[in-house]
């Protein structure tokens, strides 16, 4: 095949009818098509009543809410969305009846206020609130809008529209109109429980408060305003107080730089007819002085008995404490070397759902524990991966499942404990058999450091035989890879390229290196990472020398391929070590840390602190381009709103400047997670025919 250094690939928007959800896989090579087909679900919400779970899955680029009802639980399509049009399905929430669905429909706006629009539907694209009925029927567009909030009656619904706004439920020919205009931005809206009031973070930029809404009054309350940062608030069962965390003013900028001790962050209990609030507990010196956040709708659960839990990493690892608000200290509920990921309260207060790799570190099942203290009982065990669990109103349990050969699917746990898919046969006709199970291997960083990996061996190797490697880096740099499908779709999709890679003969590394989650606070918030010093480097040179050293690796065909951040290693190791690797592919990824700041912090300016500055430079690729030598392939969407499209363009200028052969991918008006199947096959295809073409 020749070889063209600006391959242009084109891909068309078309309306078909709603596809099967597998096409039926015959014999013969895997297929990056074939791959990339399995629906991903996301979103699992447990109807108020009447024992429903609903969720979103994206078949191919077609998203849709699905639900299951009892006694079947025989999920079925709730909407007939047909195109890979790129708008993304999110804030599904069920209305107090459980009769109804609204969901958010398109993405948020970048900057010059542009909603996604990868597709390029001439007409545009918005962001807007939609209700689907459970009974049947069109979904109907309320209004445009994100973040809605449905009032404990079910009588009207509020909207962020840059200010609050609300709607009547309950009248089909009602219209929105503003209802809370005030300074500052708005979030975390929360309803009190016999939706008299509502609560809502309203964010000042260095400093936030917690506002309360009086709805009949139409008056505006904050409670104990100060100069730090409060949010996560929650209301208890009576009405009558608020929690909430502060962590405390500080104009350090600790974006993609280490960040393990702090001024100590607290919880605060405030009298909502007073407004005053008064300090709970506040977290001890040291480990856990800095908030870390869990997965879920809140950080704060109040439980039975006046117990609030939230996540702490006292010990060095994201576990649950329960705070007893008649006084004490907390209680660790989920002690262990392991991480709680997504929690949530149980319907009676009780116990908290959550998912965590305790036990098993490359892995996530779901436990529940009493909020009051008390051994952790696994709910899930085995080689599958588990995440997003929602207590039925019957008492069961739903939730998302993975593993090794088998992407993710919702499944329903019976009160007996047999678990069921949700949607029978939604991988039946998947090509498990042709995959391998990844091995869970440690390497050694060039600096010493130990570093967590995956190992896919391809499954038919002769005895001697050398094959090509690729070394993968996820993004983030807050992910874990894990041994099987991932829980996001991003890395989901980054799963599947790694299992077609080793089909096609390739030893495949997935690196799990140092500022990921996974394996505590010290490992997370590693010393001089990113920004800092960019010490993740010294695990891309490890991978490196651990493939060498493998008897099925040809060490001179050593590809290096990841996205975002691991876009950002690939780089770097493109950059610094070309003596270890002879090509490799980077998406979207960071070339420049003072460049990537600025994107998430606008007001970054490198000439306020140059030595800040100095050090982000050297710590990123475009300061080691002198030895850059492989030819590259880079991947990206000029609407990305994580990684500045800026980046990939003065990549590209320079390595041309050295006569460093590259090759490019870019897609019009896609974001940083693509929003089109089209692109991840299309982006997925060029990966692995670009390391093929140039390692065999």
């Amino acid at each position: 095949m020749s070889r063209r250094l600006f391959p242009v690939i084109a891909v068309a928007v078309v309306m078909v009818a709603l596809p099967p959800l597998l096409r039926a896989q015959g014999g013969g090579a895997l297929s990056i098509e074939q791959l990339l087909a399995t629906p991903f679900p996301s979103t699992m919400v447990a109807a108020p009543t009447g024992g429903a779970v609903a969720w979103v899955l994206n078949e191919r680029g077609a998203r849709n809410v699905w639900i299951a009802l009892p006694p079947t639980y025989a999920g079925r399509r709730l909407t007939s969305y047909t195109a890979d049009d790129g708008q993304e399905i999110s804030s599904l929430t069920w209305e107090p009846d459980g009769a109804a669905l609204v969901y958010v429909r398109g993405g948020a706006r970048n900057r010059a206020g542009e909603s996604p629009n990868p597709a390029q539907d001439p007409s545009g694209a918005e962001r807007a609130i939609v209700r689907v009925a459970v009974a049947g029927g069109a979904p109907v567009r309320l209004g445009g809008g994100s973040d809605p909030s449905i009032s404990p009656d079910g009588a009207t619904i509020l909207v962020n529209r840059g200010k609050l706004w609300r709607r009547s439920l309950r009248d089909p020919n009602a219209d929105f109109s503003e209802l809370l205009n005030i300074r500052g931005s708005f979030g975390h809206v929360r309803w009190s429980p016999d939706g008299s009031k509502f609560s809502f973070v309203s964010s000042r930029g260095d400093h936030a408060f917690i506002g309360v809404f009086d709805v009949a009054a139409r008056t505006v309350k904050f409670l104990s305003p100060s100069v730090d940062t409060d949010g996560e608030q929650v209301w208890s069962p009576d009405g009558a107080r608020i929690a909430f965390m502060r962590a405390p003013a500080s104009s350090a900028l600790n974006i993609f730089r280490a960040e393990r001790t702090g001024r100590p962050w607290s919880i605060m209990v405030a009298d909502v007819a007073s407004g005053t609030a008064h300090e709970a507990w506040t977290a001890d010196e040291g480990d856990g002085s800095v908030p870390r956040e869990i997965v879920g709708r809140d950080q704060l659960l109040w439980g039975d008995g006046d117990h609030l839990v939230f996540p702490w990493e006292k010990d060095g690892w994201t576990h649950l404490y329960s705070l007893p608000l008649a006084g004490g200290r907390p209680t660790l509920l989920t002690p262990g070397d392991g991480e709680v990921e997504d929690v949530a309260l149980s319907r009676d207060r009780r116990e908290v759902i959550y998912n965590s790799n305790q036990g098993d570190i490359d892995r996530r099942h779901i436990w529940r524990v009493p909020v009051r203290g008390g051994a952790a009982q696994a709910v899930t065990r085995g080689e599958g991966i588990e995440w997003a669990p929602a207590e039925l109103s019957d008492g069961t349990l739903a939730f998302l499942r993975s593993d090794a050969r088998t992407p993710a699917q919702p499944m329903r746990m019976a009160a007996g404990g047999s678990v069921r898919p949700l949607i029978p046969g939604v991988v039946a006709d998947f090509p498990s058999g042709r995959l391998v199970q990844p091995q869970a291997v440690t390497i050694t960083a060039s600096d010493g450091m130990r570093i967590p990996a995956q190992l896919f061996l391809p499954p038919d190797g002769r005895p001697g035989a050398k094959h090509p490697a690729a070394l993968f880096f996820h993004g983030g740099s807050r992910r874990q890879m894990l041994l099987g499908y991932n829980y996001g779709e991003y890395y989901h999709n980054a799963y599947s390229l790694n299992q077609y890679l080793v089909s096609r003969g390739f030893v495949v590394l997935s690196v799990n290196y140092r500022s990921g989650i996974g394996y505590g606070l010290a490992f997370r918030e590693a010393e001089r990472y990113g920004a800092g010093g960019a010490s993740e480097f010294n695990d891309v040179v490890g991978a490196g020398l651990y493939l060498r050293s493998r008897p099925e690796v040809d060490p001179a065909k050593i590809a290096l391929w990841g996205g975002s951040y691991g876009g950002f290693l690939t780089a770097m190791g493109l950059a610094r070590a070309p003596e270890l690797f002879a090509t490799g592919v980077d998406i979207h990824g960071v070339h420049d840390w003072n460049v990537g700041i600025r994107t998430f912090v606008p007001s970054y300016n490198p000439l306020e602190s140059p030595e800040r500055s100095r050090l982000a430079l050297e710590s990123s690729p475009l300061a080691s381009l002198e030895r850059w030598r492989a030819p590259v392939l880079v991947i990206h969407g000029d609407d990305d709103r994580n990684v500045s499209f800026a980046e990939t363009i003065t990549l590209v200028e320079r390595l041309r400047e050295r006569k460093v052969e590259v090759e490019q991918l870019i897609f019009p008006d896609e974001v940083h997670s693509f929003l089109r199947h089209a692109s991840w096959v299309a982006a997925y295809r060029a990966a692995a025919e670009f390391l093929e073409r140039r390692l065999r």
